[in-house]
């Protein structure tokens, strides 16, 4: 993409440098500002962009790579390992590749959109048999659909088809509900029916996978929102 613009990044081991760069130059901004906690003289000026990958080096917020290729995602794997992030892998097609070393190091996996057709190289191993193969070996796994790459309303078709081609109908279901919002951070409120969450519920007419089936109810916040 920015090898088409004439810009940086516009190979791999660009991109792979710069953002082991900008990592770098957090973790000195981060240093500076514990230096100025000791001395109030020492005043920094203030950065956006660092306090956000302090954050990212703090574990307080996901750093989330757009990967398709098997080795890309070892090289986020491999940059999150040397600055100790918690790292979530976005798109992972080529992830069945090298399931095992996602599963090694519990990395989730967003997989998706599946969907679409092979527009570029990355895609060459597109196909629904990923997410079933990264769960079968206990990666945490959520599929959806790049929205509005393939719309919304589609991802219950896209779990369905993941069951089609080997994934287990519960680990699909987990994977459009708790297993998304446990990579998100928000399982306490979304993603399961329990007691002191959103009670944002669907009442399906059928199985939510079956392509004529169709909602009936739908709940929010405990309050009925909408009846076929």
């Amino acid at each position: 993409v920015y090898g088409e613009q004439k810009k940086m990044p516009s190979t791999r081991m660009a991109t792979a440098a710069l953002l082991r760069e900008t990592l770098i130059k957090a973790q000195e901004y981060k240093q500076k500002l514990e230096r100025e906690e000791k001395d109030p003289d020492k005043v920094v000026e203030r950065d956006l962009k660092m306090e956000i990958l302090c954050d990212v080096l703090d574990r307080k917020i996901q750093l989330r790579a757009h990967a398709h290729r098997a080795d890309d995602i070892l090289t986020a794997l491999r940059i999150a390992r040397e600055f100790n992030v918690d790292i979530v892998i976005e798109h992972c097609t080529e992830g069945h590749l090298i399931a095992d070393e996602l599963a090694e190091y519990k990395v989730p996996a967003v997989v998706g959109p599946s969907l679409s057709s092979r527009s570029k190289v990355e895609l060459r191993e597109l196909g629904f048999t990923t997410p079933g193969i990264l769960a079968s070996k206990g990666v945490k796994v959520a599929i959806m659909t790049d929205h509005p790459v393939i719309p919304i309303q589609y991802l219950p078709i896209c779990a369905a088809i993941a069951v089609k081609e080997g994934m287990s109908q519960e680990d699909a279901l987990a994977a459009i509900t708790i297993n998304a919002a446990e990579i998100i951070g928000i399982d306490d409120r979304v993603g399961s029916i329990a007691a002191g969450k959103d009670a944002d519920i669907v009442v399906w007419d059928g199985h939510p996978f079956e392509i004529m089936s169709k909602p009936d109810y739908v709940f929010v916040n405990g309050e009925l929102a909408y009846k076929y």
